[in-house]
């Protein structure tokens, strides 16, 4: 059976201190990724955006429609203006000039027509930009939201490695005092069972919480103080000290 001072089984529990620490801090870390913050943020910016999207394409096609409803009666005006020059010229003949009077009439109502028409075109394409800003303000708030949370979230990873990173150059400090043999058996255990070693206190082990049975408990006690022993439960080597028997 493997053997190690009473004193050096002892010091196994500090670095299963530390390594409950470093547990616990990555726990914290799972956490904080997981924040349920997250997906519903990130799902309601998404459903923004796509609004915001739909939106754009609308400004962009009463934008277009206005456009080309100015164009409509620019070209109508410029039409009218050249018939009224024609027809103030005098010049022409008679039937010419009350054929222009006709088409001049024409002309005029085209052009209220096409004014109304833009008019109404110019109130939905001011509509739709309403739309627009204010769904891009919501956009740009939802996403303000969101990186305070990120931000907030990646202060605490940060604050949270640099703990781990203070508490493995710890347990690498402390591990190197111990002989190679001894800190083998405490990682196994580690690495299989998540508790290296833990204290045998009053027939409760520390790694499993549970009380031991009345058999296990009578061979632990028949072996010698320097012979490593487990936890039935937790696989953890017990570290056994008289005072808490």
């Amino acid at each position: 059976m493997a053997k190690a001072a009473p004193a050096e089984q002892m010091r196994l529990l500090d670095i299963q201190v530390l390594d409950g620490k470093l547990r616990a801090l990555d726990v914290q870390a799972k956490a904080l990724k997981e924040d349920p913050r997250l997906p519903d943020l990130h799902s309601g910016l998404t459903v923004a955006k796509s609004d915001l999207v739909v939106l754009d394409t609308a400004v962009s096609d009463a934008q277009r429609a206005l456009t080309k409803a100015e164009d409509d009666v620019a070209a109508v005006v410029a039409r009218i203006e050249r018939d009224d020059a024609k027809l103030n010229s005098g010049t022409g003949l008679s039937k010419d000039l009350m054929a222009l009077q006709s088409e001049l009439v024409s002309l005029n109502k085209r052009r209220g027509e096409l004014e109304d028409t833009e008019l109404e075109i110019m109130e939905a394409f001011e509509e739709a930009t309403a739309r627009q800003g204010a769904q891009l303000a919501l956009v740009k708030q939802m996403q303000s939201v969101l990186d305070e949370v990120v931000d907030e979230l990646r202060s605490k990873l940060g604050a949270l490695k640099m703990e781990r990173d203070a508490t493995l150059a710890e347990r690498a400090e402390l591990t190197a005092t111990f002989a190679p043999e001894l800190l083998a058996i405490y990682e196994r255990s580690l690495a299989k069972y998540g508790v290296g070693a833990a204290r045998l206190f009053h027939g409760k082990s520390e790694g499993s919480g549970m009380h031991l049975s009345a058999g296990d408990l009578v061979e632990i006690k028949k072996a010698a103080p320097d012979t490593i022993v487990f936890c039935p439960d937790s696989g953890a080597i017990l570290v056994r000290s008289e005072e808490w028997g």
